[in-house]
């Protein structure tokens, strides 16, 4: 029997249009879609090459947000930093500015108001919604985005027009701390509060040692002054000017820190409403508006971290405000490891507790 389920329908239950949020969760052969290998493009435009080189033929052009079904993971000469390229309908995508998602939905919790439990979205996207006695319900610009990590401060009852009935988590967001917006429960993973258990606490403090090579790109983690960790990264542009309303420069600064304080989920960049309800900034490294930004771990006190990544998948040549750009649960990993301990409900303290970082070219 041919299944029903369309690239329609999979669009709407995944939220992937900005319009609004239409889908069931109750969906005739959902289970027949095979979206095992699906990427998110994640800047502008992305081209399609004709072979898996810059150099190619351009054969067709994909957009913001669409999905795109990879075939197979290709290893090619170029770039040397990044050389792996996506086999995707009509030839090959390079996988530096792609997301790679998954759509998986979740039994809705029942979360007490003002009990937060930190929570992952586990769809593509989903565009949140917001109320105001002034302007009813409205759907915010930019959407949230697969693996972006969120305080859920409770469940509730959701717009009203959309065709989506059941709950709705309620969510905190630093920067726009006094305007709650909304996102569907079945989009969202609630973790339970052992996400936050240390890795290797009983390692003396003055044995823990993280390595950032900003000439490498390549971070290290060390005990006993052995390497127990190790990857690549994206650090900030060199020289790329200046970020955000205090003008901080988009070079990582290099010499001996420490790590202060962490934040499993951080709102970066621009808040929602700074330009308005129906904004036109979109969450990547061109416009900064970064929502739920996840396992930050920093260490200066203007505000540069270690910090999970959803935007990109281009590690190993610099990409970032700042900020040293990791894959999330690489960011997990250090911010569990990294000293001071977090918890649920503390934050970890600034008083020159934390492990040593030393960065350097």
């Amino acid at each position: 029997m041919k299944s029903r389920f369309s690239r329609r329908d999979f669009l709407k239950l995944s939220g992937l249009t900005l319009g609004g949020l239409a889908f069931s969760p109750f969906v005739p052969g959902l289970t027949t879609f095979d979206d095992s290998f699906a990427v998110r493009i994640a800047t502008a435009q992305m081209p399609v090459r004709k072979e898996p080189t810059d150099d190619s033929r351009i054969e067709l052009s994909w957009y913001r947000d669409e999905l795109v079904h990879v075939y197979e993971e290709v290893v090619a000469e170029e770039p040397k930093y990044n050389p792996v390229w996506y086999r995707v309908w009509g030839g090959y995508l390079h996988r530096g500015r792609v997301h790679r998602v998954k759509t998986v939905f979740h039994d809705p919790q029942d979360i007490l108001e003002n009990k937060k439990r930190l929570a992952e979205l586990t769809v593509p996207y989903s565009a949140p919604y917001r109320y105001s006695k002034a302007r009813g319900w409205e759907a915010l610009t930019p959407p949230l985005y697969y693996g972006s990590v969120h305080w859920v401060t409770a469940s509730e009852e959701g717009p009203p027009m959309a065709e989506y009935a059941g709950p709705w988590y309620k969510i905190f967001d630093e920067l726009d701390s006094n305007v709650p917006y909304y996102v569907p429960a079945i989009h969202m993973k609630i973790y339970e509060d052992d996400i936050f258990k240390p890795i290797t606490p009983e390692i003396p403090l003055e044995e823990k040692l993280i390595e950032v090579n900003l000439a490498t790109q390549r971070v290290i983690a060390y005990e006993y002054g052995h390497s127990v960790f190790e990857t690549n990264i994206s650090s900030g542009i060199p020289g790329g000017g200046l970020s955000g309303e205090k003008g901080i420069s988009t070079t990582t600064p290099n010499g001996k820190f420490k790590t202060l304080w962490k934040q499993p989920s951080k709102h970066m960049g621009n808040s929602y409403f700074s330009i308005g309800i129906q904004g036109n900034l979109l969450a990547d490294v061109d416009n900064y508006v970064l929502p739920g930004v996840p396992w930050s771990t920093f260490f200066t006190p203007i505000g540069h971290a270690f910090h999970g990544t959803y935007w990109h998948e281009n590690f190993g040549t610099p990409m970032s405000h700042g900020c040293i750009n990791m894959r999330s649960e690489e960011a997990r990993w250090i911010f569990c490891w990294a000293m001071p301990a977090h918890t649920a409900d503390a934050i970890s303290n600034d008083h020159g507790q934390g492990t040593n970082v030393e960065i350097h070219y």
